[in-house]
């Protein structure tokens, strides 16, 4: 049994300030220190009106919860509520005193990337480019896509059907529509006859039940559709029933199909992967220098194009966020058809020119062999800073979230380079007995 002395912490008379407390040479302090926090100050200010609304929080707590979750993989619940407990979070947020509240409501994080927007967050990339100077600025870079796939459902033509229909059901429910019927005991009988489809004896019940959940959805389409002029709401939803028509009537063999009702941009991109034949989200370039493995450059793309026709925008999006034109890009053989993109030199894999000299060869061959060291830097991004599955809403949201994860890929190369320095001037200073 504990004592009422044991049970209660006291806290001392001459305690001094928590953050005094903490060591000055901890990587995220020292990283704090290099970030330049007025810069972020100067362009999202922009966003605000004085004497308008509750007061703002600072800028420099957003932004720098926003690099925290990514370098650390946490949510938005999850950062506001590890920012309260770690001191040193709140530090690297510019607080002078420990903080026993949280820092603001998780989904104020949603506003303030809906103000910012995409450039904003390419702001805060070219920053993390800045920071390493002149590492960054390499003449050659390695290049590579990947899929960013998006926080949805495996898609199916009747998963899409029953979700189409419960949605139609609860807006009916939502503006007091009076509904004929809502088949609802119905389509938990055909949700059932669905599961056949792989079983040769029962596939044609599996078909007949697809068939039977358009039906049904068609429908209710036509019946809202009868209503909701009568209660001034026909335009608000037209849009929406236009989707639920094509999604309705399109075939498995269709081009520019829609696998998600609330992601419509997705795409369905086919790697020829074993564990994973198809991926649906949106298709990502990454450009990291040759040496340093730096990222330089990402672009997200809105369309599923071959390899070689992103070379372009990625090398746009290099020369921005760096200032400096790339002279030489090293790709893999799905770039196949480029050899020279605005001025920049495409190496790709493959037999050895006649006239190359032996020199040539072997520099080339090295070229290619570094160039899969981006393979682990687009598996990091993945495993550890969140673009495994995008959870933003809409295009926009596929664009911040790979901005984000490739800033916090070269934060932390950066806290890697703190944490090193650190660890051989303390060994420097150790003198021996």
């Amino acid at each position: 049994m504990l004592t009422p002395s044991q049970t209660f912490h006291q806290l001392s008379l001459f305690e001094t300030d928590l953050l005094l407390q903490l060591d000055a040479a901890d990587p995220l302090l020292l990283l704090a220190a290099e970030i330049p926090w007025d810069e972020f100050d100067d362009a999202f200010s922009v966003h605000y009106a004085k004497g308008i609304g509750a007061p703002s929080k600072p800028i420099r707590l957003m932004v720098g919860l926003l690099i925290l979750k990514q370098l650390e993989n946490l949510s938005d619940e999850a950062v506001v509520l590890q920012w309260k407990r770690n001191p040193y979070y709140q530090a690297f947020c510019g607080m002078k005193e420990f903080q026993r509240t949280l820092p603001c409501h998780s989904t104020e994080l949603v506003h303030f990337r809906g103000r910012i927007g995409a450039e904003g967050f390419d702001r805060i990339f070219r920053m993390s480019v800045d920071l390493h100077g002149e590492a960054a600025l390499e003449d050659a870079v390695h290049i590579d896509t990947t899929v960013h796939e998006k926080n949805i459902t495996y898609p199916t033509d009747s998963k899409l059907a029953i979700k189409i229909i419960n949605r139609l059901n609860k807006l009916a429910k939502v503006h007091d529509i009076q509904q004929r019927r809502t088949f609802i005991k119905e389509v938990k009988s055909l949700r059932l006859a669905i599961r056949h489809f792989r079983h040769a004896a029962k596939r044609a019940k599996a078909k007949r039940a697809l068939k039977r959940l358009r039906t049904i959805a068609g429908i209710l389409i036509r019946e809202l559709r009868r209503q909701l002029p009568q209660h001034c709401l026909f335009e608000r939803y037209q849009q929406d029933f236009l989707l639920y028509e094509r999604v309705l009537k399109q075939q498995p063999k269709d081009a520019n199909k829609i696998y998600s009702l609330h992601e419509p941009q997705v795409y369905c991109v086919a790697k020829g992967k074993d564990h994973k034949q198809y991926e649906y989200g949106s298709k990502a370039s990454i450009a990291s220098t040759a040496k340093g493995n730096l990222i330089v450059g990402v672009v997200n793309h809105d369309q599923n194009m071959h390899d070689s026709h992103t070379l372009p925008e990625i090398l746009h999006h290099v020369e921005a966020s760096r200032g400096k034109a790339v002279k030489q890009a090293v790709c893999d053989r799905g770039y196949r058809g480029k050899r020279e993109v605005n001025g920049t030199n495409i190496v790709l894999p493959g037999k050895a020119l006649k006239q190359d000299s032996r020199y040539q060869k072997d520099k080339k061959r090295k070229q290619c062999k570094r160039r899969a060291a981006i393979e682990p830097i687009i598996g990091h991004l993945k495993s550890d800073y969140r673009m495994a599955r995008n959870y933003l809403k809409g295009a926009i949201g596929d664009r911040i979230n790979l901005l984000m994860a490739a800033c916090a890929w070269n934060l932390k190369q950066l806290l890697l380079a703190i944490f090193l320095l650190f660890f051989r001037v303390r060994n420097m200073q150790i003198t021996p007995i």
